[in-house]
């Protein structure tokens, strides 16, 4: 995109500007995203819903820097990162963005703290550093106390804190979080997206969620529906409102 078509929002910490996805060629080529714009701020909470095929897992892949346009711009803290190379993406994501998917993603054979190292050891902090960053972000999901047990010794909502502890443990930007409940029952989902809150809230950390449960996209702050590749609706949610109101 040429840089004098694109309208830089000084306010946006994540800006997306006409982008698009196409995948393959010629008569089988699918236009996975269309044109798609959307600011998020510092400190949002943002859900992002839409049926399958709709375009919502590919904005969430370009977003965290795993795949990238088709067309379009993308600016992170005003930085194109379309132009980025490969290794410029992976140092971005490495230093401000934290992940969550619904599968968890531990290491089965070593231990809760061992696992939420992983991101520090791949940034080369010091044993030491390790040690002590790893012990607050277990400490930060209430999981201290069970730093020394393997996954295998961990119910799925203890897992998933763990995977969150790992995600937050580098001090991210941004959290992106895919479908982070679809493994847990109703009552873990529910505490999970409550954890999920407390750090939007308490310490600022941006998140953004995919989601195809509506009583989960109501803890977010904005909602985000997609539909054939493109926005449908960007709303508010009841919840934000009424806190508004309150």
């Amino acid at each position: 995109m040429n840089d004098a078509a694109l309208t830089v929002e000084p306010d946006a910490l994540i800006q997306l500007s006409g982008i698009t996805k196409t995948y393959g060629h010629g008569q089988a080529a699918f236009q996975a995203l269309r044109g798609v714009d959307l600011s998020i701020r510092q400190g949002e909470f943002v859900a992002i819903m839409g049926p399958s095929g709709s375009g919502k897992s590919t904005a969430m892949n370009i977003l965290g820097c795993l795949d990238t346009p088709t067309s379009g711009a993308y600016l992170f803290e005003g930085v194109h990162v379309e132009n980025l190379s490969r290794d410029q993406r992976a140092l971005l994501r490495r230093n401000h963005l934290g992940f969550v998917f619904q599968g968890f993603n531990l290491l089965a054979r070593t231990t809760a703290h061992e696992n939420v190292e992983l991101p520090l050891l791949y940034r080369g902090e010091t044993a030491e550093s390790r040690h002590e960053m790893g012990m607050a972000a277990l400490r930060s999901v209430g999981l201290e106390a069970w730093a020394h047990h393997t996954s295998s010794e961990l119910s799925g909502g203890q897992q998933q804190r763990v995977a969150i502890a790992r995600a937050i443990v580098t001090n991210p930007k941004v959290l992106l979080a895919d479908e982070p409940t679809g493994n847990l029952d109703s009552k873990r989902g529910h505490e999970i997206m409550e954890l999920l809150v407390s750090m939007n809230r308490d310490h600022g950390i941006t998140i953004l969620m995919v989601t195809h449960e509506p009583d989960i996209a109501a803890y977010a702050k904005r909602i985000v529906h997609f539909v054939d590749g493109q926005i449908a609706h960007d709303n508010e949610t009841l919840m934000t409102q009424v806190q508004k109101n309150d």
